[in-house]
């Protein structure tokens, strides 16, 4: 039997093509969903997330690839130095078409990485020219990340690409850790995993990746709040700075707990473990629990660790397993649950609706 009313994709529809702003798109379902009620609405689909559309884009991605980096062979008869130059023009002007005009995602992604590509190379060239190896390292690094800030917040605000924050968040992430060492100096650089974002080891660099987490953090948040019912641009914005803000995070909190020793560390362990869970579920990201896989999977092992290392990994899997299949499969009902059970805080209005 056909469905007459209008489905979430429709109104995504509608704000691509410009028929609908973000705003008008989010008062219609508003009103929608105040009529039908939010259990009856609100679909399994509750994080979208869209890379293509259909293997059309996967042919035009493939074909752009190879037309820009044929432009660039050619190109190289003007000296190398050039190219970086000329791949980001090349992409600036086929995004003007696919992106402006056809809307397709995937290609519009491309472009962006041959943008940020061109001009990552291009600003690099410039200012080694300008300051020569080793000069300044410092000061060379903060005008490197602000060039590339500018570059790519200028091909936000035209072509306004979702994917374009995930190329800003690393650009961004240069000046943090500058400041960072300037305050708390870093040390020596050993990379050693165990004790890379462990806040005990008095490194400055794990304190860099915990306020570089925030700041994607609130960053993600900014943009949520601006589109709660994950229509328009903004929602898909925000994807991208939370998948920069939850692997800093998660990583600096967790490890930090786990590294405290066997009993206290799994313990610390298990309470980050809980409050990132939640904080996942409040603001409707799973990208935080998908960063504290591995964690769980240490918590789980540390819990079942036996004589007989095959029936440990044995029931690790499965526990594992089971309980992220669960997670993925209830989370609408756990969200609402919990979010139900909490009073009201600032914001939370603004975080995406939840079944009354």
């Amino acid at each position: 039997m056909a469905q007459d009313s209008l489905t979430r994709d429709d109104l995504r529809a509608a704000v691509a093509a410009g028929v609908l702003t973000e705003a008008q798109a989010a008062r219609l379902l508003t009103i929608s969903e105040e009529r039908l009620g939010y259990r009856k609405t609100l679909g399994p689909e509750d994080e979208p997330f869209e890379l293509f559309r259909g293997f059309a884009e996967i042919f035009v991605s493939v074909g752009l690839v190879l037309l820009i980096s044929g432009i660039l062979a050619v190109g190289q008869i003007l000296g190398g130095a050039i190219l970086p130059f000329l791949a980001a023009g090349l992409c600036w002007i086929f995004a003007r078409y696919f992106t402006l005009k056809r809307r397709m995602a995937l290609p519009s992604i491309v472009l962006v990485i041959g943008y940020a590509l061109g001009v990552a190379i291009g600003a690099a060239l410039i200012l080694s020219s300008v300051f020569g190896p080793e000069s300044h390292p410092r000061l060379v690094a903060l005008l490197y990340s602000l060039i590339c800030l500018a570059a790519l917040a200028l091909h936000f605000r035209v072509f306004k690409v979702p994917f374009t924050a995930l190329p800003m968040g690393i650009a961004a992430s240069l000046p943090v850790f500058i400041a960072v060492d300037l305050v708390f100096p870093f040390g020596d650089m050993t990379f050693d995993w165990t004790a890379l974002f462990d806040l005990a080891v008095g490194s400055g660099l794990p304190v860099a990746t915990l306020i570089f987490g925030l700041v994607m953090l609130v960053a993600g948040l900014w943009c949520d709040t601006k589109d709660p019912y994950r229509l328009g641009r903004w929602s898909a914005t925000g994807f991208w700075c939370h998948l920069l803000a939850a692997p800093a995070l998660v990583n600096t909190v967790a490890l930090t707990a786990y590294n405290q020793g066997d009993v206290a560390g799994n313990l610390l362990l298990a309470l980050a473990l809980v409050v990132i869970g939640l904080l996942a579920l409040i603001i409707d990201r799973r990208s935080f629990l998908t960063a504290g896989i591995g964690y769980l999977g240490l918590l789980i092992a540390w819990v079942l660790r036996s004589g007989d290392s095959s029936l440990s990994l044995a029931l690790l899997l499965l526990i594992l397993g089971a309980f992220l299949t669960a997670i993925g499969t209830y989370w609408t009902q756990l969200r609402s649950a919990l979010m139900r059970a909490l009073p009201d805080f600032p914001g939370k209005d603004r975080l995406p609706p939840y079944a009354d």
